[in-house]
């Protein structure tokens, strides 16, 4: 295999990528070249616009991680950060106060919305941003691209008794960032998704590779939204290469995040085979041909392989890049077979 596409989430997919691309360069990855180049398909429904700046989560968190600048404690920001500016906005009482944006990825957004305000299109933007933090340490052989270069937002609707309605809806980084997920989930809606186009190179990058992996990240908001590009699910139903997937459920709960919570609200059982019957099998029109679930999951692998998904039970928590790596084996020996 030369050329391994893979659809990311942020702090989940980047963990993923980075044992991927650690068993690529040890040489563990069966079938895999030493010099193969992986494309990341990451989502941008995350994204919002904030102190005048546009702000990227998911994009950033897979280029900082990648570029050895990610905060290893948080999983996300850069590392060695100060917190300056959000204290002086907090000083003037400028909203939101419960979203702050480190002294040095401040630096990020600026450069990306004056290249945005100049005309440039999310995908060269992004472009340009990987050549400080990709090419350095990947060259050419890892691509980041954004799933379109469209504006879609995400939305989640919450209970309000003092709305006329019963209801409210926010943006996800308000669910996710000051509500802590907390409040159940009533409906996620994507604004702007209907209308939205794949961004350059990311259809290519799902028809021309040789595997297409779904990282453990969440499949509603993350892969979800990917999902929800017209065009995209339609690429991975025709691709000639193997679609696998990775659950971010274990033993009947998400590892970190909101996945619960959100599975909930679109009425997705939220168990291993829940979510794998949810993306479904490609042979009965999902996206799927082959799903790993947890060890502690092994008794979902009998009706997922019902449902026309080939299963395997395999460990599935990301300890170290090693144990990564060996779940990307694994998700690779599993669409050879």
């Amino acid at each position: 295999m030369k050329k391994l596409t893979v659809l990311s989430g942020g702090m989940g997919g980047a963990r993923f990528l980075q044992g991927l691309l650690h068993g690529i360069t040890a040489g563990t990855l069966p079938g895999v070249d030493g010099d193969a180049e992986v494309t990341v398909v990451a989502n941008t429904a995350d994204d919002w616009w904030v102190h005048g700046l546009k702000v990227c989560p998911d994009l950033d968190t897979v280029m900082y991680t990648l570029g050895d600048g990610i905060d290893p404690d948080r999983g996300w920001g850069r590392r060695d950060e100060t917190w300056s500016a959000k204290e002086e906005l907090a000083a003037y009482g400028v909203e939101p106060t419960w979203f702050g944006l480190g002294d040095r990825d401040i630096a990020t957004h600026l450069v990306r919305t004056q290249l945005i305000d100049a005309g440039y299109p999310l995908s060269k933007v992004t472009e340009a941003l990987c050549r400080r933090w990709l090419t350095p340490t990947w060259g050419d052989r890892v691509r980041l691209l954004p799933m379109t270069d469209d504006r879609v937002e995400s939305h989640v609707a919450v209970a309000d008794a003092d709305s006329p309605s019963g209801r409210r809806v926010v943006h996800f980084q308000e669910y996710w960032v000051r509500m802590r997920a907390e409040v159940p989930a009533e409906t996620v809606v994507v604004v702007g998704i209907d209308d939205s186009s794949p961004a350059p190179g990311v259809l290519d990058a799902i028809t021309g590779a040789d595997i297409v992996l779904f990282p453990p990240s969440n499949p509603v908001v993350s892969v979800g939204t990917i999902l929800g590009v017209p065009g995209i699910r339609d690429a991975l139903r025709t691709t000639t290469a193997p679609v696998v997937g990775l659950s971010p459920i274990v033993g009947g709960s998400h590892v970190r995040g909101m996945a619960e919570q959100l599975l909930a609200s679109i009425g997705v059982e939220v168990s291993a085979v829940g979510v794998g019957r949810h993306y479904g099998a490609r042979s009965a029109g999902g996206v799927l041909d082959g799903w790993l679930v947890d060890e502690r999951d092994a008794a979902d692998v009998t009706g997922l392989e019902e449902a026309g998904i080939r299963c395997s039970a395999v460990p599935l928590m990301m300890t170290d890049h090693a144990a990564t790596a060996a779940m990307a084996a694994a998700a690779i020996e599993l669409a050879a077979s």
